[in-house]
């Protein structure tokens, strides 16, 4: 039998070396490429949540002032009824050095004062004023608090006929705005009086 030459036995070396390297790698597992990473989904922007409506305070009462009177005046015609009214109202006259009301001053503060006082109701913050008057004789101090009570007899006897207090004032002249000059008691009659106007409103 023919034998191999040494170029022969290196090439069945070589595929010997080829065949066993083959069969181990056949043997050996393929390393697998790791799965990509899953993607995060995009994220939006944090969105800033609406805030909440703060919760509404309870309202506190607040503290009521006291009713103040109604501010509504009369209207001219009214005003002008009523001027006519004071104008009928006659002045109510006083005896001598007294304060107290005569029945011919209550009569005469009687006249027409009930309708004066349907009139003047509608309007709490309308004003009468009445005036207090002496005559000549006597002090000015001591004439001074005569017409004040004279005026203050004359409105209680306006609060029983059914005119708010709050709604007459008084003020004394005493014996510095006659209406006669003369000195005489015919003269001093007439200055010993009441006389109601209509207060600046």
């Amino acid at each position: 039998m023919k034998q191999p030459t040494t170029n022969s036995r290196i090439l069945i070396s070589i595929s010997a070396a080829l065949i066993l390297a083959a069969a181990g790698c056949a043997k050996k597992p393929v390393a697998q490429a790791p799965p990509p990473a899953p993607q995060a989904a995009p994220q939006s922007a944090p969105s800033t949540p609406a805030p909440s409506p703060a919760p509404r305070a309870a309202a506190q009462p607040q503290p009521q002032a006291a009713a103040a009177p109604a501010q509504r005046l009369p209207d001219a015609a009214t005003r002008a009824r009523i001027d006519q009214l004071l104008a009928r109202i006659e002045d109510a006259y006083f005896d001598y050095n007294q304060h107290t009301l005569r029945p011919d001053a209550m009569k005469a503060l009687q006249a027409d004062s009930s309708e004066l006082r349907d009139i003047i109701v509608q309007y709490p913050t309308y004003k009468l004023t009445i005036e207090g008057h002496c005559d000549e004789r006597g002090s000015e101090a001591y004439n001074l608090a005569l017409g004040d009570a004279r005026a203050k007899a004359a409105k209680d006897y306006l609060v029983q006929v059914g005119i708010s207090n709050s709604q007459l004032a008084v003020v004394s002249y005493g014996k510095d705005k006659p209406v006669c000059d003369e000195h005489d008691e015919t003269c001093w009659q007439k200055n010993r009086r009441i006389h109601i106007v209509a207060s600046a409103n």
